[in-house]
């Protein structure tokens, strides 16, 4: 089971949710988010556009501006190349229709995943330098490849970087690097995505060029989505950018976008980061694993809506069969890790020889929260092996890793992700030695789940509900809040659902509060959990809407249920004791 922590944060809570009329609760949840200070709190409730930075703070974003209103002026053709994920797919389709508005003679290019890998290669770049391409702009890639452009550069080219990525001990010798970790960038907030960065760039270009600067708001929604998508942290600019583009694509006028949400059933909803980051943001990630991400762009720059509508039904067919090949490598796995001796192992190192190597990261990390342990999926390549890893917060997996190096082909990453090539001799030696160098204990096995207030249910409003709007958009770095109450007696509970997957209760609080709550999660876990703890007969009773002793510990977040008019509260379980 999970061990539960309560965030112990300090501040004046009554104070701050006076000054900025909101609740005591809020202000705490603010704090706990290490937002300290009345100017950062200001800006994390009703932080807006004009609290963005100021592009010119970036390094070379001008001069890359003025290099490309020179080769705009000069009629020299520009190649942008970006990468098959969501974050490239974004910004490459910024810099694209930036360009193509301020007169550019530009074309795109975007590596195919299984055949170029990431990033620039020498093949892209002579395939450019044959076509007769002048300048390459790259996004989202471009500061790891020092030889690719050196290529680049002895061919006669310009070559010009937008990426967010880490900078490594060599640096592109490029005619100009806009990317915010630069140690020397002055910008102020380090932690844009790589469509960000385009964005800001687009800001210098048209500002150059004569053009309303208001004119780029309008990539504000590309930016947002590749910024959930890629996962990056949701504080200070990014915070905003989110916020101010799920207003936008809430009524987008791009075809692509529209045809894409009204695929996936969600033209009548509100759409938030979690339908960007579970529901429209894989669409745009499958044409990159299963295809082409050439079909993502095509999407997004649409112009005609029949195209549009037959780009998405695809895009989606693509992630349903994403979605499938996903669940039968996770099940694989799991029967491997159960069946075997790998279940004793404190790093697991699972083969699946038939995985596409696409979705051996999302198999990697469904086996992570199911077992709480690193994990590394392995799969067949053309000559060798490849594989991804997941990591829990105890381990750095690309530490770890760099203690093993020379059993790698090629090896990247960070504390939480990796990416590997090995010879298939070295498999097992990998698997020994990763696990041989662990340190990690059992207690590094149990997952912590951090509460942030533990609050009795008989003190949800709807007027609190409706103020904890503000702290969204949610996501890494600013995590949906969880509160708790402890001893709460079960009245009754209810499987729902066509594939019965969801559980209802009725639930006493301490106070004499009854109130609905749904259970998301995994139902058999749930109900055998029950059973152990309470027996089948009261589990039973407990089903039946009888009289029980079923007593759990809930952690929780409020919400209002609409149904037919009618608005109710009710509490959402992300936990269980």
């Amino acid at each position: 089971m999970e061990k539960w922590f309560v965030s112990a944060k300090r501040a004046d809570f009554q104070e701050i949710g006076r000054k900025f009329g909101i609740d005591a609760v809020t202000a705490r949840l603010i704090r706990n988010r290490d937002v300290v200070g009345d100017e950062a709190v200001r800006e994390y409730l009703y932080g807006s556009r004009k609290d963005l930075y100021a592009p010119q703070l970036m390094k070379d974003c001008r001069k890359t501006a003025e290099i490309l209103k020179e080769k705009i002026a000069e009629k020299k053709k520009i190649r942008v190349i970006g990468d098959y994920d969501i974050d490239g797919v974004n910004a490459t389709c910024i810099l694209y229709k930036g360009l193509i508005r301020c007169g550019a003679e530009a074309d795109v290019e975007i590596p195919d995943r299984m055949k170029d890998g990431y990033g620039l290669n020498k093949n892209l770049i002579q395939y450019a330098y044959e076509e007769g391409i002048d300048t390459i702009l790259t996004c989202d890639n471009g500061i790891a490849a020092v030889d690719e452009i050196a290529e680049a550069k002895r061919l006669g080219m310009t070559v010009l970087i937008t990426d967010h990525h880490e900078l490594q001990e060599r640096i592109p010798a490029a005619d100009a690097i806009v990317n915010p970790k630069q140690p020397e960038c002055t910008y102020p907030y380090k932690s844009l995505c790589g469509a960000a960065v385009a964005y800001k760039l687009m800001i210098c270009l048209y500002e150059l060029c004569g053009i309303p600067v208001e004119e780029t708001d309008a990539f504000i929604e590309f930016a947002a989505i590749a910024t959930v998508g890629d996962v990056m942290d949701l504080t200070g600019e990014n915070r905003i950018l989110v916020k101010e583009g799920l207003k936008m694509i809430n009524q987008t006028s791009n075809r692509g976008l529209k045809a894409l949400i009204r695929a996936n059933g969600l033209e009548d909803a509100q759409i938030s980061s979690y339908h960007i980051g579970f529901v429209l943001g894989p669409c745009i990630n499958a044409s990159g694993r299963l295809d082409t991400a050439k079909r993502a762009l095509e999407l997004l720059l649409a112009e005609d809506d029949a195209v549009a509508e037959d780009l998405a039904h695809t895009l989606k067919e693509l992630n349903d069969e994403r979605k499938d090949m996903t669940q039968q490598g996770v099940a694989q796995a799991i029967e491997l890790i159960e069946e075997g001796v790998l279940k004793e192992d404190k790093v697991l190192v699972v083969y699946l020889p038939d995985c596409h190597e696409s979705l051996a990261g999302i198999i990697a990390g469904r086996i992570r929260e199911r077992y709480h342990k690193p994990v590394f999926v392995l799969t067949d390549a053309a000559d060798s092996l490849k594989g991804s890893g997941r990591s829990i917060e105890t381990y750095n997996m690309f530490a770890e890793m760099s203690k093993c190096a020379e059993l790698f082909t090629k090896f990247g990453g960070h504390p939480m992700a990796a990416g590997l090539s090995l010879p298939r001799e070295n498999m097992e030696a990998f698997h020994k030695k990763i696990n041989e160098n662990s340190v990690l204990t059992e207690d590094d096995f149990i997952p912590k789940v951090t509460i942030d207030v533990p609050m009795p249910i008989s003190y949800i409003t709807e007027r609190l509900v409706e103020e904890l709007g503000l702290l969204e958009p949610f996501g890494k770095g600013n995590t949906k809040p969880l509160f708790a109450e402890k001893s709460l007696n079960i009245l009754s509970a209810r499987i729902l659902g066509k594939n019965r997957n969801v559980i209802k209760l009725q639930v006493l609080g301490a106070a004499g509060t009854v109130m609905e709550a749904m259970y998301f999660g995994d139902v058999e876990r749930f109900q055998e959990y029950l059973r152990e703890k309470f027996g089948h007969t009261e589990t039973e009773k407990l089903f039946q809407g009888r009289e029980n002793a079923v007593t759990l510990s809930l952690a929780y977040y409020p919400g209002i249920n609409e149904f037919r008019g009618n608005r109710t509260l009710q509490i959402v379980i992300q936990s269980y004791q």
